[in-house]
């Protein structure tokens, strides 16, 4: 077994890039047509001096961290720049430790920063995600190790420090067990707004980048058989929105699979029960009922936490998404009702491996499979985001995983030529460039990434250009 090396964060930077979409996205009632890509670039030292750089990447998604509508979009990625020079000062002050205790060390004090600056425990996640996840790769980098093998081989010191309820539960052993695949489902979210049909567009609408636009075009050109639906928060509009979907998926797809994503548009507990009863009373919604896997933070996040949800979770298994903002937060769900959370890259690489511990050691005491993990990232962006991001989903095990980034941008449009090309070469089991850029393949609906999980580093060969950024 390897020894965790300690190390030191010397320095980190942290830059730009501009995306812009081919449609908008939409998160509740919030539209949002571009954004920032937020890189991280950081340089670490051992306890001998030795020297390593590591990267991370993640979309500045403005409504989803903070939806409180009087923020601007603006404002909103501002508060993830915030996030994030906390984060590096809060790293920076720790000294040098293993790379978990550094995470261990920084969190509580990071935290404490951001809620004296007014953010909220998911903008916070934010930046220690990151800074975190540049310092995994940068670590993987110097002992010359993939992220999967320093998971496996404990490079990375993970241990019980920010959760104690685990005490007793041998994580190393937990961590050396895993296996990752190299292929993972894709699960196609169908937003609120989005067409469903041909008919649904009108010719102004019509995009000419040669992308599939409606629903009916994704699943002929990828081949997808789980999808993700976002649902409104109310009832009667949301099931006459399911039929219309469930007309699409019943004729063109066999066997498909699905999942709700409420976006915490209701108001309680009872609110959503009254979707599920509209769900179940019409007949035209009888498979897509019963294709049903989870239903994903239907309740805002001021109220989730608030009140037992058994009666709804007896009839479907509920997920908390935004409601994980901080370490504790899936114990809290859990005492609810709640038996899933998400795993997404934004909130932390670290956390996400913690909460499938748990999951682990509560089936086992359940004698059960109650208790889950998804993968969930709606605007993850090829290159460097994506493949960490999927590295992260093939460690918790997820069968499939959201991926939509790709839908709502024309491949790596943003990103130098040379980048692209580098991309292609190094990870073309992800990519096609038929298009003269380099856009994600996806086949048979899903993903294959042996090249992601094999790379010395946290998932990516490539290093992003610099130059073609802006400081941040």
């Amino acid at each position: 077994m390897t020894e965790a090396p300690v190390v030191r964060l010397v320095e980190a930077d942290i830059f730009e890039r501009q995306v812009g979409f081919r449609f908008p996205f939409r998160f509740g009632a919030a539209r949002v047509e571009s954004a920032p890509q937020a890189f991280v670039r950081v340089r670490i030292a051992d306890d001998s001096g030795h020297e390593s750089t590591g990267w991370s990447a993640e979309m500045m998604m403005p409504k989803w961290f903070d939806k409180n509508p009087a923020l601007s979009p603006d404002d909103n990625i501002a508060q993830l720049r915030a996030s994030l020079h906390l984060a590096m000062e809060s790293l920076r002050a720790v000294g040098a430790m293993t790379p978990f205790g550094l995470h261990a060390a920084a969190e509580a004090d990071h935290h404490g920063a951001a809620a004296g600056r007014g953010l909220p425990p998911l903008v916070a996640s934010y930046g220690l995600a990151l800074i975190d996840r540049a310092i995994i790769d940068a670590v993987c980098r110097m002992k010359g190790a993939s992220a999967v093998d320093a998971v496996r081989h404990d490079l990375l010191g993970i241990t019980n420090a920010t959760a104690p309820d685990l005490a007793g539960f041998d994580l190393t052993g937990f961590f050396s067990r895993l296996e990752p695949s190299p292929q993972l489902a894709v699960r196609h979210t169908i937003g609120l707004a989005d067409a469903l049909t041909a008919a649904d567009l009108a010719p102004e609408q019509r995009l000419k980048d040669g992308l599939p636009q409606t629903l009916e075009e994704v699943i002929a050109a990828y081949g997808h058989r789980c999808f993700k639906i976002k649902v409104s928060g109310r009832p009667a509009e949301d099931a006459e929105r399911l039929i219309a979907i469930a007309s699409v998926l019943d004729r063109t797809v066999d066997g498909y699979r699905l999942t709700l994503d409420g976006n915490e548009q209701f108001e309680s507990a009872d609110a959503a029960a009254g979707l599920l009863d509209c769900v179940q009373r019409e007949p035209r919604l009888g498979k897509l009922r019963r294709s049903i896997l989870f239903f994903e933070q239907p309740i805002a996040r001021a109220e989730a936490l608030s009140r037992l949800v058994e009666a709804v979770a007896a009839r479907i298994p509920l997920e908390i998404d935004e409601s994980d903002g901080e370490a504790d937060a899936f114990l809290r769900a859990r005492d609810l009702g709640y038996t899933g959370i998400s795993s997404k890259s934004c909130k932390g690489f670290y956390r996400a491996l913690i909460n499938r511990a748990r999951v682990e050691k509560w089936n086992r005491e359940a004698g059960s499979s109650r208790y889950f993990m998804s993968a969930e990232d709606l605007t993850t962006q090829s290159g460097l985001a994506l493949q960490q991001d999927l590295v992260l989903a093939a460690l918790i095990g997820a069968g499939h995983v959201e991926r939509n980034g790709h839908h709502y941008v024309d491949g790596m449009a943003q990103a130098p030529a040379s980048e692209q090309a580098s991309y292609l070469a190094d990870h073309g089991d992800l990519y096609n460039g038929v298009s003269g850029r380099a856009r994600l393949a996806i086949k048979g609906g899903g993903l294959t990434f042996g090249t992601a999980l094999r790379a010395i580093g946290l998932g990516s060969s490539v290093e992003p250009d610099w130059a073609s950024m802006t400081a941040s």
